[in-house]
């Protein structure tokens, strides 16, 4: 990972996120089938200490074993070519088993760094591979968030930035374990959506929805209320048994789908996707018909 000051917040976000993404990122990404998976240690000493992004001692489906080294690179680095080689050779000097080498770089464009060293006798090379060049649909459809997340950083197949960040928004509300976490994977998104220049796109979305989950207007209690399911789950259930309760969260339903008509442009679909209601139900209220979720 570069050594720029910003890019610590980017280096938080994957080491958070890298045991949950990194298997989906091995079989689809790298296309290497992963039978078992060792921990090894990943602090490497030897005249200097190198601290590797991702480390692994694989065995595949075919009973072959290597170490996976994976960086991940926010800058386009004419240097990593030089960095790679001390990486092989130490890994090498110490496990003295096969060494595959990835870089995955995530910024924008495409990028230039040497893939190749030939010095004399020497010959040495990695694999790069730029994540702006892969289907944004592949990471959509997975159902960790972790993986979810780097579609915003991958080729959005020329669709435009809004409509991929609503659909990762969309994405992430599905695969999230809870509000909390919810929140956690915007926070992370809006990081993310600055290494392509969306942050301010990003922002203007995620702030639309935003301001219709207020804890008094939690979807999990509006949601959870209406279809039954989330009985003593989230703050507020509890006084949804008093008199009223009902209409109360019909209200609530319809200011946040209110909300996110008049803020966003998001589909009829798009929206129903978010506020779990059927498509005619937002059509109803946007064409201001009588409403049935």
């Amino acid at each position: 990972m570069t050594d720029k000051p910003q890019a610590n917040q980017y280096d938080k976000i994957f080491r958070e996120n890298m045991e949950a993404a990194i298997p989906g990122l091995i079989a689809t990404v790298l296309k290497i089938n992963v039978a078992e998976a060792e921990e090894i240690p990943d602090d490497l000493q030897h005249t200097k200490e190198r601290k590797p992004d991702f480390l692994k001692k694989i065995t595949d489906t075919a009973n072959e074993r290597f170490l996976l080294h994976l960086e991940i690179q926010t800058t386009d680095e004419p240097g990593m070519v030089y960095r790679m080689a001390e990486y092989f050779v130490m890994l090498h000097r110490k496990y003295r088993i096969p060494v595959r080498q990835f870089v995955l770089y995530i910024g924008p464009g495409q990028p230039q760094m040497a893939v190749y060293l030939h010095e004399g006798p020497l010959q040495f090379s990695y694999q790069l591979i730029a994540l702006s060049s892969i289907d944004y649909r592949l990471f959509l459809a997975s159902d960790k968030p972790e993986e979810v997340l780097l579609s915003i950083l991958a080729d959005f197949a020329g669709q435009p930035p809004l409509a991929i960040i609503q659909q990762v928004v969309s994405r992430l509300s599905e695969t999230a374990t809870g509000n909390l976490a919810f929140n956690r994977y915007k926070n992370q998104l809006r990081v993310l959506s600055q290494l392509r220049k969306l942050n301010q796109l990003t922002n203007n979305m995620i702030g639309s929805i935003s301001e219709f989950f207020k804890e008094e207007d939690d979807i999990l209690y509006i949601l959870g209320a209406i279809e039954g399911e989330a009985k003593g789950q989230v703050k507020g259930q509890a006084e949804g048994e008093a008199k009223g309760e009902a209409k109360g969260e019909a209200k609530a339903l319809r200011k946040f789908v209110l909300g996110l008509l008049e803020k966003s442009t998001m589909s009829a679909e798009q929206i129903a996707d978010i506020a779990d209601v059927s498509v005619v139900y937002v059509t109803n209220l946007k064409n201001d018909q009588p409403l049935n979720p």
